[in-house]
């Protein structure tokens, strides 16, 4: 007879397994929609058409929506609630040297489970990737902030 942690650590394994499966699957997605954004606006430059009208769309962040990549004055308001609380926590002063996800969980007010530190990651990553935050060292997250000399 299984052991009811065996059949929970199984359990978990199998919910890991499709948790980075459909993290593959979004990540897929979102470089797909980034590239028809791109092609988009080569056809909208190649026909002369104001880049302001196809730009303007991916700029914006509504719920659902992926990251926006991040331009020159840009507030974090274009980004989505989660999102904005993650780099809000991320600039605070407990952020400036840097927080871990297990940390970020817990200065959000998140249980530091597995699955909400994976969560936060997989986030934290994306604003980085995005240009909202800086990964210094691995797993360490920071603002994006301008440095002076």
């Amino acid at each position: 007879m299984p052991s009811v942690l065996g059949l929970l650590e199984a359990r978990e394994k199998k919910v890991r397994e499709e948790v980075a499966r459909l993290q593959a699957a979004l990540s897929e997605a979102e470089r797909a929609l980034q590239q028809l954004v791109d092609a988009r606006a080569t056809v909208a430059e190649v026909l002369a058409e104001p880049p302001v009208a196809v730009a303007e769309p991916a700029r914006k962040a509504v719920a659902g929506s992926v990251v926006p990549h991040r331009t020159e004055g840009m507030a974090a308001s274009a980004l989505t609630p989660d999102y904005q609380r993650i780099v809000s926590v991320l600039e605070s002063e407990a952020g400036r040297e840097g927080m871990r996800c297990q940390q970020l969980a817990a200065a959000l007010g998140l249980e530091a489970v597995p699955a909400k530190v994976e969560g936060l990651r997989s986030k934290a990553k994306r604003l980085v990737e995005r240009g909202w935050a800086v990964q210094e060292r691995p797993g360490v997250f920071t603002a994006l902030v301008t440095r002076s000399g």
